[in-house]
């Protein structure tokens, strides 16, 4: 790294950082320009700020668990003016169970996502991954919901802010009925979300870059590349397969995936801050 560098980066990190500590939560302006001004590849750089804070989490007694694949739709990607997806980190402690009760103070302007979610149980080492290097190492998929979160005010983000801010990763939850990837379609299956019985959100496997395990494929690369491959137990959330829906206090979310079955996000009602 530039030591030039260093110090403007521990600055940005340092913002989200505090944004993410605060209660009650304050959002923080855009990062983007700060990252900009650096001088060199803004991607790059906005990776190292979220390594930063990677590395932050771990030291303050964090386990990292897997990783989640964003941007993995298509209009998104257009509308943020990248052809790639990005990438953050599961931290144990974002992790909620099928119907466990989630705090809304633990959430971040949140919005929920319907995923597929991949644990392995075979390291992915190698420089370049096919479908059947995934298939191998795949022990089962899950249902899941992601929880996205920004500490960026408004969601006013470009690919730098989502980035440098661990891809908005906010919680997650997964499902309880282990499926290995034999037994259904994971690009034809269907998905519906509801919220208190209304449907609120349509997809399908194939709205995530055409198969999740063409995202799971370009996720098992790139973190080859940058030096942290994806190992046995990972958790990888592929990306969603629908639109995102935002949350209110006392929400109860139901995200139905064919093959799959349910898994639920419920959120409390408190909205105060928790010290």
């Amino acid at each position: 790294m530039n030591m030039a560098h260093a110090q403007p980066l521990q600055a940005i990190a340092d913002t989200l950082w505090q944004a993410q500590q605060k209660h009650p939560f304050e959002a923080v302006p855009p990062v983007r320009e700060a990252i900009g001004a650096l001088g060199g590849d803004p991607l790059d750089n906005a990776y190292r700020v979220q390594q930063i804070n990677t590395q932050r989490q771990i030291e303050a007694g964090a386990r990292l668990v897997g990783r989640k694949i964003g941007l993995t739709s298509h209009a998104v990607q257009d509308q943020l003016g990248v052809d790639q997806p990005d990438f953050g980190m599961l931290f144990d402690h974002m992790a909620y169970g099928d119907g466990e009760e989630i705090p809304f103070s633990r959430t971040q302007q949140p919005k929920v996502e319907a995923e597929i979610a991949l644990v392995l149980e075979h390291d992915l080492l190698h420089e370049r991954h096919t479908v059947a290097d995934i298939l191998r190492a795949t022990a089962y998929a899950l249902p899941s919901i992601e929880i996205v979160g920004s500490r960026i005010a408004n969601w006013d983000i470009r690919l730098a802010d989502t980035v440098a801010d661990n891809a908005s990763s906010g919680l997650f939850v997964l499902g309880s009925r282990p499926v290995t990837l034999d037994t259904f379609d994971i690009v034809g299956c269907g998905m519906v979300m509801e919220r208190g019985g209304d449907q609120v959100s349509v997809g399908a496997g194939a709205a995530c870059l055409g198969n999740p395990l063409n995202a799971a494929i370009w996720l098992a690369n790139t973190m080859v590349r940058v030096g942290a491959p994806l190992r046995a137990g990972d958790i990888v959330m592929t990306g969603a397969l629908g639109p995102m829906v935002a949350v209110r206090p006392g929400d109860a979310f139901v995200a139905h995936i064919e093959g799959l079955g349910a898994v639920r996000a419920l959120f409390s009602h408190q909205t105060e801050s928790t010290s």
